[in-house]
């Protein structure tokens, strides 16, 4: 009788690769934090050594400094609260309508083909260049605000909204049609999750787009806000105070993006079902 042999334990091969993962990650992260030191480092040389006038290009230990200031006098939260306010709640009008409207363009064809002239007209307009009409409209308070990020981050949401309703595999649909779904059952359970990862691409995008508007937004009529920080640092030749402003607006759009990264990834686990592993 032929003598049977056990096979290798399986546990092997998963704790290898696990391990090589690991390391693969933490290679992954070592660049990318000698990248950032490596930055720093040149930032902080050029104004030090006179290369660069210190009175232009204020070096990372004095926007450090200016920053702790700002954390000393309580400044620092009232900035990130108001323009935190501001972006978020453009940015969830730009969610919603964006959404909702490019979910109905994707799905009526003939309604995308009415509004999208009009569409393609208004999307070339800037929210700078609306900025005075948002003024005669809503005043210099908080709407005008508002409205100039919701601007800014709405044709990014409609867009990919769009383009993630177009890109929906028909044979799913006229699957589940031959299978007797109803059209509400297809648009909840086949459009929607198929679309789910171009959406959150543009709700990612509007995201990064809020941020950047924040500036032209507390350009008038503010009196707390990063942008507003940064600008009237400007103004005041408070150059540290400038680039501590534009750090932190850095800072705070990475932030979201995690945030908006970590929402998508947790209400689309089930793509997770999708990935093949060696």
């Amino acid at each position: 009788m032929t003598e049977l042999t056990a096979p290798a334990s399986p546990r092997a091969a998963p704790s290898t690769r696990s391990g090589l993962n690991l390391w693969k990650l933490g290679v992954k992260w070592l660049e990318r934090l000698t990248c950032l030191l490596l930055f720093f480092a040149i930032w902080e040389f050029l104004p030090r050594t006179g290369i660069v006038s210190s009175a232009f290009l204020s070096p990372p230990s004095a926007v450090l400094a200016a920053i702790a200031q700002l954390i000393e006098t309580g400044q620092l939260n009232k900035h990130i609260f108001a323009s935190l306010q501001r972006s978020l709640a453009g940015l969830s009008l730009a969610v919603l309508a964006g959404v909702s409207l490019g979910l109905l363009m994707g799905v009526v064809r003939r309604f995308e083909a009415f509004v999208d002239p009009l569409l393609q007209l208004f999307r070339q307009v800037s929210a700078l260049a609306l900025f005075p009409v948002f003024l005669l409209f809503f005043g210099i308070g908080e709407a005008s605000k508002i409205a100039i990020i919701f601007w800014a981050a709405f044709w990014p949401v409609l867009l990919n909204t769009i383009s993630g309703v177009k890109q929906v595999e028909k044979l799913l649909i006229h699957s589940a049609l031959s299978m007797g779904a109803t059209r509400s059952f297809i648009f909840f359970k086949v459009i929607l999750p198929a679309a789910a990862p171009s959406i959150f691409t543009g709700i990612r995008l509007a995201g990064a787009y809020s941020i950047t508007a924040l500036v032209a937004a507390e350009m008038i009529g503010s009196h707390a806000g990063l942008g507003f920080l940064t600008l009237n640092s400007q103004e005041i030749f408070q150059i540290p105070s400038m680039y501590a402003g534009i750090v932190l607006l850095a800072l705070l759009g990475l932030a979201l993006n995690y945030v908006l990264a970590l929402l998508e990834k947790r209400l689309t686990r089930w793509r997770s079902g999708l990935e093949f592993h060696e």
